[in-house]
């Protein structure tokens, strides 16, 4: 197949300093704005590590997220060309895949960006990655001529340490780095660190270009995730998609302290034992508490258990204890799905308020 011509579409590739730094949530945030500007606008996942079958058509998830979220018309096979399942490095070098992977990015680039005004790419990982099948995400970035902002997360010395080794291996491929984006800032703690990050950048020659702030919302799993990576029982409510946790809290303590620590959307983790704590949560002014775990095994009597199913209060019942159940609710890798909507509407909201988009547009 012969590509088209090279189109006018400016492109901007979003890489970052590892994996779980907010770059999906930098992608979502920043087509977000882009789009209310009215520029016509393709997405491009060249490489996916983490993908879906959609359709018969193997595509990586967030290429999947984003064309759902923002209804876009291209082909997933085009928006994920290339995905990497089990042993496909192993075989790659070992010389039983010798597919033209460059090739097959650079094309389906081509047919992203026919007809727009400016394609989004997202990378994977960290600068380097992908190196092993000849496609990593410097090279890429190099091969579809596109500028580059990298994507790190809160801190001082760990962000710009990253961000500047990463840097580098851009230059090598003679790509330009915009500048970087700072995730998980807790600015209500810390509200001089974008100007610390500023500085420290500024003497590698690299621009901030914006620090996006800490949500707890963001980092906390969906009702959904917990029954999905949990090993338990629902006793009532629902694990309705989209239905992400504010807050998690511990009940070990009396229930009327407890109650004092309750935030809104708040899912209590408490022993099933404790039908104080349960039945507190239930009637707790403002209704804060979303959800229960119950750990230890421990199922409440029947009397409480039919408060609960009449209530339709998310209940969980695990058997673990509660300090293993805690650890292992705040292990759980959490990404953003399509049906989290109040998760990207705070994603929109909090990358616009980082972003210049228009002083961005202007540099691409």
């Amino acid at each position: 197949m012969t590509a088209p011509e090279d189109p006018a579409a400016r492109r901007v590739f979003l890489a970052a300093t590892g994996q779980n730094r907010g770059k999906t949530t930098a992608s979502l945030g920043l087509i977000a704005g882009i789009m209310r500007t009215g520029h016509r606008l393709g997405f491009l996942k060249p490489v996916g590590q983490r993908y879906l079958v959609v359709d018969g058509t193997r595509a990586d998830e967030d290429a999947v997220l984003v064309r759902e979220v923002f209804d876009l018309p291209d082909a997933l096979n085009d928006m994920s060309p290339v995905t990497l399942p089990r042993h496909f490095t192993t075989d790659f070098i070992m010389g039983r895949i010798t597919d033209d992977l460059a090739g097959q990015v650079e094309h389906a680039f081509l047919r992203i960006a026919a007809g727009k005004d400016l394609v989004v790419i997202e990378g994977t990982g960290h600068a380097g990655v992908g190196a092993v099948v000849g496609i990593s995400n410097a090279s890429v970035a190099a091969l579809l001529a596109s500028k580059v902002i990298i994507v790190s997360e809160g801190g001082v010395g760990r962000p710009i340490d990253e961000i500047v080794l990463n840097a580098s291996l851009f230059e090598q491929h003679g790509v330009e780095v915009l500048g970087a984006l700072v995730n998980k800032v807790e600015m209500d703690s810390h509200a001089d660190l974008p100007e610390i990050l500023r500085r420290g950048l500024a003497q590698h020659g690299i621009e901030l270009i914006g620090c996006i702030p800490y949500s707890e919302l963001l980092a906390n799993p969906s009702l959904e995730l917990i029954v999905t990576h949990l090993e338990g029982e629902l006793l009532a409510g629902e694990a309705t998609p989209g239905q992400t946790v504010g807050h998690v809290a511990i009940g070990a303590m009396q229930a009327d302290h407890a109650m004092k620590i309750l935030r809104e959307r708040t899912l209590l983790i408490t022993p099933g034992d404790r039908e104080d704590m349960i039945l507190a949560s239930l009637a707790a002014r403002g209704h804060p508490v979303m959800g229960l775990i119950l750990t230890g095994g421990f199922h409440p009597s029947g009397a409480v258990l039919r408060r609960l199913r009449d209530a339709s209060l998310f209940t969980y019942l695990v058997e673990t204890d509660t300090y293993t159940t805690a650890q292992a609710a705040n292990a759980i890798l959490v990404k953003t799905h399509p049906t989290d909507t109040d998760k990207i509407a705070t994603i929109i909201e909090l990358v616009d308020g980082a972003i210049d988009t228009n002083a961005l547009l202007d540099r691409l």
